[in-house]
């Protein structure tokens, strides 16, 4: 079950709206096929490991970390393609909790008198799947806020005239690997502005997620935005009804996809935003948007997870913080981060949490 939830990590990124899977044969103790799902449309893990078994497979048991499917989608049932093969016995990590599969591939593997284990290996199959299960369950993705500051909380010095790199090179390379498994990943027009950033993942082999670009109605972008460049991965740009036309037109003649949502003052609320990310198939986002953009999204309770790197350094109260206001007037309504983490990476600190928002 290691090496299939191995396998499965492979899929991080590139699989939506489907689930990252992996699947691995053994026969007499030895491994004789294993696959995993590499992109939405492609065999499923189960099917992969079926292929590179061949006759191997008969009488073999698949270790696979997530459900068999029993539903047609772009690919057949996988269930339909494992009954026939003869197996010895199926080891899965966690049910499937898509409304579509539920419970069906476990009771039809049974029902053809397989043995079923359920369970080995079920934390880190979570882990794996929280962007798929928060797609289904909750029809938005799983929501990531990437955040580098000083160790006071400061992202920029107020006058910086040029962009200036807060954490070191190892930090870096560890965000451009966030990227890699993320399926998007957002930023404010303001950050645009002042960054030109590429949000590209520029590591080996690695996959740059779509680039979204979160503005306002008068889409104030410059015209030479390294996101907006023809050539690279595709950009989103998200703003509310009622934007400029010029301007929407002006991003559609380039080849832009420009998508219009209700708003708020002038602003898309990130609720709205998340849901039509999932009714996109998105099941990850990563935020690496400012101190404006990082507030807004946590006032909406639409962050699920926290990465903070924390570069040792102090800017004090004249820098740029790092999260906008809240407005929080007590500690008790404080955002709380749970199942705390942290790390060195090179010579900054990350940190890494789940959050819980107060009662309201």
């Amino acid at each position: 079950m290691a090496r299939a939830l191995e396998l499965a990590a492979r899929g991080l990124g590139r699989t939506f709206p489907n689930p990252p899977v992996g699947a691995v044969l053994v026969r007499g103790g030895r491994v004789v096929g294993e696959g995993y799902h590499a992109r939405a449309g492609a065999a499923h893990a189960e099917v992969e490991a079926l292929r590179a078994a061949g006759r191997r497979a008969r009488g073999a048991t698949l270790y696979v970390t997530l459900e068999p499917c029993t539903h047609y989608g772009r690919t057949p049932p996988c269930v339909g393609a494992l009954l026939p093969v003869g197996l010895s016995g199926v080891v899965i990590a966690i049910p499937d909790p898509n409304p579509r599969v539920r419970g069906r591939g476990i009771a039809a593997l049974r029902r053809a008198r397989l043995p079923v284990v359920v369970g080995p290996g079920a934390a880190e199959a979570r882990r794996l799947t929280a962007g798929y299960r928060s797609l289904v369950l909750r029809g938005r993705p799983l929501v990531t806020l990437k955040l580098a500051a000083t160790l006071d909380g400061r992202i920029a010095a107020a006058k910086a005239g040029r962009r200036e790199w807060i954490t070191g090179p190892a930090a870096r390379r560890l965000v451009h690997a966030l990227r890699d498994i993320s399926d998007a990943v957002l930023v404010g027009a303001a950050t645009v502005r002042a960054d030109d950033p590429r949000l590209t993942c520029r590591l080996p082999g690695g996959r740059s997620p779509l680039r979204i670009v979160l503005v306002g109605p008068r889409l104030r972008l410059p015209r030479r935005a390294r996101v907006l460049a023809r050539g690279g991965p595709p950009t989103l740009i998200v703003a509310p009804v009622g934007a400029s036309a010029r301007a929407v037109a002006a991003l559609r003649r380039r080849g832009i996809e420009v998508v219009l949502l209700p708003g708020r003052g002038g602003r898309v609320p990130f609720p709205a935003l998340a849901r039509a990310l999932g009714a996109r198939g998105l099941t990850t986002l990563l935020i690496e948007g400012g101190g404006t953009v990082a507030a807004e999204a946590l006032r909406a309770r639409a962050v699920d997870r926290l990465i903070l790197f924390l570069a040792p350094e102090l800017l004090g109260g004249e820098g740029v913080p790092a999260i906008g206001p809240l407005g929080l007037s007590r500690i008790a309504e404080a955002v709380r981060v749970e199942h705390l983490a942290v790390a060195r990476v090179g010579r900054d600190l990350v940190v890494e949490g789940g959050l819980r928002y107060p009662r309201t």
